[in-house]
């Protein structure tokens, strides 16, 4: 039983010895070495994170100063906002995996969209959201203005008011963001729900397509975000899954480097959530080791990957985190025991 108010980071360094929770427990030190020195953090976020109520640990991380930006799908952009507005709305379904073909068609006849396990419900969510969106859209189109993706929901969801709410706001990543202004990219917002219903009113000459800053555009401000970002201690690099969340922010490293033949730090620290297995080309599946070829990361980087679910891993790590910042100095005293214990298990294998 935990006697010094870090219950979660207690537990960690107490079970997690071995496989998994060995690289969880390593991941967690690392991390907070490196944000307690000063040091910043970067977390790329793919899947449907949002949909799976991440926000629930990763806004009070926010709001605590152990993230410092995000990449992140445009769904778990917007699904983030879907959680505020529409909450009441969603349904779980915790037998997903018996459905037949038939039940998923009933849900698609209930105007809801299956996400696992849950679903997102379509007139509460993507209609309501719709209303708001749209008008702001149009509203630039007709001004000529250009932002990024995230600005516009950004915007929206700093001017809703209470009565819109039905989840809570403390679990809202987005609106801890939006807050802070943190430095953000949403690399392939296209593919989502709002990016189908945009290209829908470009179609319809309703909107201009230019009125969205570029995915190119975004490398360009990342550019300038990661110079600020990695001063000092340097910035790390925390990604949960795959795909182009975490492959396009990871690659300023290089751009910068080859690309601008500037200067540049390296990422100062990696770990991966992910259960996708190494295969041919997967960027996914790649070992960290990988990265170092293409000049991302060094052989000196910290390096962690946790072959494990993300919903469970990652709620766990952001709440001992928040714990270690609430109580650093028995945080500290803690970890560094427990990285006297994992020595003296070294001595002791012959190892």
């Amino acid at each position: 039983m935990a006697t010094n108010g870090l219950p979660i980071l207690e537990f960690i360094t107490r079970n997690y010895k071995n496989f998994n929770s060995r690289a969880t427990r390593d991941a967690t030190f690392a991390y907070w070495d490196h944000v307690r020195a000063g040091g910043r953090m970067y977390w790329a976020v793919a899947g449907a994170m949002s949909s799976a109520q991440l926000g629930i640990t990763l806004a009070p991380a926010i709001r605590a100063g152990l993230i410092h930006g995000l990449s992140v799908t445009g769904a778990n952009l917007e699904e983030s906002l879907f959680r505020l507005v529409a909450h009441h709305g969603y349904k779980d379904f915790p037998e997903y995996r018996y459905f037949t073909k038939q039940d998923d068609t009933k849900i698609l006849q209930q105007r809801m969209r299956r996400v696992t396990d849950t679903s997102i419900p379509e007139d509460e969510a993507f209609r309501a959201v719709e209303k708001i969106l749209v008008p702001m859209w149009q509203d630039a189109t007709k001004k000529g203005q250009r932002r990024f993706w995230h600005e516009y929901f950004y915007e929206l969801v700093l001017k809703l008011s209470a009565k819109h709410y039905q989840g809570d706001p403390d679990d809202c990543w987005l609106l801890a963001a939006a807050k802070k202004n943190l430095p953000i990219v949403v690399p392939g917002h296209e593919d989502s729900t709002f990016g189908n219903i945009f290209a829908s009113h470009v179609k319809l000459s309703e909107c201009s397509a230019s009125i969205v800053k570029s995915g190119i555009e975004y490398m360009v401000q990342l550019y300038e975000d990661y110079g600020g970002l990695s001063k000092g201690k340097g910035i790390g690099f925390f990604q949960i899954g795959g795909g182009i969340a975490g492959d396009f922010p990871i690659c300023v490293v290089p751009s910068i480097k080859y690309d601008l033949e500037q200067p540049v730090k390296p990422w100062a620290y990696f770990c991966q959530i992910s259960d996708s297995t190494t295969s041919y080309g997967s960027y996914s599946g790649a070992t960290p080791n990988e990265k170092i070829t293409w000049d991302k990361l060094t052989e000196k980087t910290p390096m962690f990957v946790i072959e494990s679910d993300a919903t469970i891993v990652a709620p766990l790590i952001l709440s001992a985190l928040l714990e270690c910042q609430q109580s650093q100095k028995a945080a500290n005293a803690l970890i560094k025991q427990s990285r006297i214990e994992q020595k003296q298990s070294r001595a002791h294998s012959g190892r």
